[in-house]
């Protein structure tokens, strides 16, 4: 036919190539000409636009048969092979489970049996704790124009050496350098620490304690006193007006009782039944069975109030990014104010950054009016060399505050722009919040008025939503 010989199957079909050469499209003109096409020409187009992997022979002969069809439609003709990533290796603890195990057993009742403390295992020098599996490799991929594809391949993982251990000269395992426990310290290190015991109450008759390794109270830690520990810190009674301070995590199997007075505060966890007029920080979770009353927490990632209680009223409770309780609030609408989405310990930074500013601002204004009236004495040739000289010092000063302001404020844009992320934070209530809770999402605050049962707080669109908890 004629119009077969004037036919140019290049002007009616077009191949295009997806960006990462993964997919190749089949472009056709709706005209009458897209009928005179085989599938030998296609083929060739293909081919062509140098396609050599993952062709659809049976989509090429049904565009061939009846192109009409595929005028209005993505016509992907040839598929290419993706790559598959390789997993990271990780480092295998062989003391996780055990580690747990040692916790206080807690009944179905919420009490703790204390007993279950005593099955503490510590190693023994020269044990292995921990072993370094490796990386499984990538798959590689292949475009369709016949290049191949290098998988993203899995990470190395590395020992985080903390004290008391040693590494095998292929950096495979980790070993006890003495006897103690295993314990983790806020920056993922695995350390072997040795025990110090407490076979009673901390007060008069043991003193304050600053150690180097986990300590374990057997007993109450009385108002004044000081415990300190570079690994974990137990306790099978409560906690009154104290200061703890532990670079790992702090248990308490019954409650604190500070009377606003001391401080309870854990580079990792802090875990106890209740809290009543404490002050608690924790580097990562609060994890609270009963009830939190009064009390001003810090958490950098959670807190968690969920027991068969879960209580929370009054205070300032501040995370990183999840509160979860069964109720907060009561029915006196006492004040109780909850802030996720940014660490405690930024919001607590830019606070001091604006006093800063403010104070700041105030003498850069008393300077600069100072250096008015010596600048007007100037020009008077007034000037004596008492004030000349405190005219040098005050644009000295003048300077200096300048900076100084400057990098303040640099630095609390730098800490507004993470309160945009709230994208994760949430409070999740499992049962009831009543009026006269405070809810900050980031930037963003919301006054609960009515009470409501089993919702959640996100920010939704420059808004706190509160919506049903699923």
């Amino acid at each position: 036919m004629p119009g077969e010989e004037s036919f140019a199957i290049g002007q009616v079909y077009q191949v295009k190539l997806s960006e990462d050469r993964l997919a190749a499209h089949l472009h056709i003109k709706p005209t009458e000409e897209a009928e005179n096409a085989t599938v030998a020409q296609l083929q060739g187009l293909l081919s062509a636009a140098g396609i050599r992997y993952g062709v659809q022979h049976e989509l090429l002969e049904r565009i061939a048969r009846n192109p009409k069809d595929f005028f209005y439609s993505e016509n992907m003709v040839a598929t290419g092979l993706p790559p598959t990533a390789g997993v990271n290796g990780y480092v295998k603890v062989l003391f996780e489970d055990q580690g747990q195990s040692r916790r206080p057993a807690e009944r179905e009742d919420g009490s703790v049996d204390y007993r279950e403390m005593k099955q503490l295992a510590n190693v023994k020098a020269g044990q292995l704790i921990a072993t370094r599996v490796p990386p499984l490799p990538g798959t590689a991929g292949m475009t369709v124009t016949g290049e191949t594809v290098a998988p993203k391949e899995g990470k190395e993982a590395s020992f985080k050496v903390g004290k008391n251990v040693v590494v095998n000269a292929d950096k495979t395992a980790m070993y006890a350098a003495m006897d103690g426990l295993v314990t983790w310290t806020d920056k993922e290190k695995l350390n072997v620490f040795p025990v110090f015991e407490v076979n009673g109450d901390v007060d008069y008759h043991t003193g304050n304690i600053d150690f180097v390794g986990t300590v374990v109270i057997r007993g109450n830690v009385l108002t004044g006193f000081r415990v300190r520990a570079s690994g974990d810190i137990r306790v099978t009674g409560g906690v009154e007006g104290a200061e703890m301070e532990s670079d790992g995590s702090i248990e308490i199997s019954g409650g604190i009782i500070g009377s606003n007075k001391g401080f309870v505060k854990a580079g990792v966890d802090v875990k106890c039944s209740f809290v009543q007029e404490g002050n608690v920080t924790a580097g990562q979770d609060v994890l609270v069975s009963q009830s939190i009353m009064h009390s001003n927490i810090r958490a950098g990632r959670s807190i968690r109030c969920e027991g068969a209680k879960g209580l929370i009223v009054g205070g300032l409770l501040q995370a990183g990014d999840l509160l979860v309780a069964r109720t907060i609030g009561n029915a006196m609408s006492t004040v109780t104010s909850i802030e996720v989405g940014l660490k405690p310990e930024l919001r607590q930074e830019m606070a001091d950054l604006r006093q800063q500013v403010r104070q700041m601002s105030e003498s850069l204004d008393k300077t600069e009016k100072a250096l008015v009236l010596l600048d007007q004495l100037a020009a008077a040739g007034q000037l004596t060399p008492d004030r000349l000289a405190m005219r040098i010092k005050l644009n000295s000063t003048r300077r200096q505050v300048t900076e100084e302001l400057r990098t303040a404020k640099e630095h609390i844009l730098e800490i507004e722009k993470t309160l945009e992320d709230t994208d994760l934070a949430k409070v999740n209530v499992l049962h009831t919040v009543y009026g006269g809770t405070k809810i900050v999402i980031g930037r963003y605050t919301r006054f609960v008025k009515d009470s409501a049962k089993r919702v959640a707080f996100r920010y939704d669109e420059g808004e706190i939503a509160m919506s049903p908890l699923i």
